[in-house]
């Protein structure tokens, strides 16, 4: 994104480094993109090599779901980028099941270590640069399914509670460092691993009123992986400057407050 500076064109993100986990398709790869054309270097990953990763982008393949992703993300990160100003956790996903007595223990295990211990892990590597430096962003992605929690989905969204959590927590602790924290919650977006979801409960039988999927959102229409990308583009950004320890939600209006 470019902004006009004295009648200029400037990147906004211009001599910033980003890591972007998850930034290989959907809302990850929206973001990755943004970053690349506010003038950010940007490294993503995913598990293994793909394709799909934005032209312009570095990449490493890592499973963020084990310390020893973690660790060598955050070797990569120092090698390629000579550290990082910005980390966006966007790795994230759980397999739908029936009901909440229907998920096996090793998978709330893996839902727990991918959509919240992942990012526990890897801000504990970086963090120690952006305190030296006295500056830096980090941006978790939540789900707006930790508004109304169901159990076909529960290891997931309790995951996902506990970063939300975790993320004011340590917006607190890092502050006086100048290192801003703050969450971004997605409502119904349209993604490869939404549709993926949906499929999963169509072919279980599973009712549309146990998936908060059954009315489209107050705006009329879901998500775009953009609209979300540019929310976390703003958080990141020195237009959101004053804001640490917020909880941004891009939902199209759909699940209730309050």
């Amino acid at each position: 994104m470019t902004t006009m500076q004295n009648g200029s064109e400037t990147r906004e993100l211009a001599g910033k480094r980003a890591l972007v986990t998850g930034g290989s398709r959907g809302i990850g790869a929206a973001v990755v993109r943004q970053f690349l054309d506010a003038g950010a270097e940007v490294l993503t990953t995913a598990r293994s090599a793909t394709s799909t990763v934005p032209e312009g982008a570095a990449f490493v393949a890592a499973d963020v779901r084990t310390p020893a992703g973690a660790e060598k993300l955050a070797a990569a990160a120092q090698e390629l980028l000579g550290g990082v100003d910005i980390v966006v956790h966007n790795a994230g996903g759980a397999r739908p099941h029936a009901g909440a007595s229907d998920i096996p223990a090793e998978e709330w295990q893996d839902a727990l270590d991918l959509n919240y211990l992942a990012a526990v892990r890897l801000d504990s590597l970086l963090v120690l640069g952006m305190r030296e430096r006295r500056s830096g962003m980090i941006v978790h992605v939540s789900s707006a399914a930790v508004l109304t929690p169901i159990g076909p989905f529960l290891h997931y969204v309790a995951a996902k509670a506990a970063l939300e959590t975790y993320s004011r927590g340590l917006s607190l602790e890092l502050a006086p460092s100048g290192i801003r924290v703050n969450t971004v919650t997605p409502g119904r977006v349209a993604t490869p691993g939404g549709e993926a979801t949906r499929e999963e409960w169509a072919r279980m039988n599973v009712a549309p009123s146990q998936t908060n999927a059954d009315d489209t959102t107050p705006l009329g229409r879901d998500g775009q992986p953009d609209d979300i990308a540019h929310a976390v583009l703003f958080l990141v950004s020195d237009r959101a400057s004053w804001l640490t320890g917020s909880n941004l939600v891009v939902d199209g209006g759909e699940f209730p407050r309050g």
